[in-house]
């Protein structure tokens, strides 16, 4: 029997395209082109499976020209590319994957807080333009941010992630 027919829209892993060959015929994209809308259908029309980033369009129209598409994973957090009452209607699982960002973006958030209260970009550049000629007791500090209060907009799963990080040492 055949293998089942995916396209990879955008590149991924090598490792990632190697575990589904061994699964699937893949068709890949490892040069990262954002393919036409045209393409993007020619590339399409035989698969049963597509993953996508979110720039990809799967609308009704793109849909009746892959009679075979059983699938379309986004690989990312959002499926506003997905139109779920067409895909719905043809029987076309949609798939993303909520929470694979969500540890990561509070990380980079609490990084940014850091480096804000610390002036750690400020002082970086001061020191690239040749400006410091020596240390000072008061130059670029910052502020303190243990025993700050945090402010969170927002509970979803990124700012609880925020918060919990935020639990130790903030009030």
């Amino acid at each position: 029997m055949s293998k089942l027919k995916v396209l990879v829209a955008r590149a991924i892993f090598p490792e990632v395209i190697a575990k589904l060959e061994q699964h699937f015929d893949v068709s890949a994209n490892p040069a990262d082109e954002l393919w036409s809308r045209a393409q993007l259908v020619e590339k399409m029309k035989d698969q049963v499976g597509v993953f996508t980033t979110g720039s990809e369009r799967i609308d009704g129209e793109l849909l009746a020209a892959c009679p075979d598409l059983k699938i379309c994973a986004n690989m990312a957090v959002g499926y506003n590319n997905f139109d779920i009452d067409a895909m719905t209607a043809r029987g076309v699982l949609a798939t993303n994957a909520p929470d694979v960002l969500t540890e990561t973006t509070a990380d980079f958030g609490f990084a940014l807080l850091m480096a804000t209260a610390r002036r750690l970009t400020e002082s970086e550049h001061y020191l690239r333009a040749g400006k410091w000629q020596r240390w000072s007791y008061d130059m670029f500090a910052g502020s303190d941010v243990h025993g700050s209060t945090l402010g969170i907009l927002g509970m979803g799963r990124i700012g609880q992630a925020v918060a919990r990080r935020g639990s130790h040492g903030f009030s």
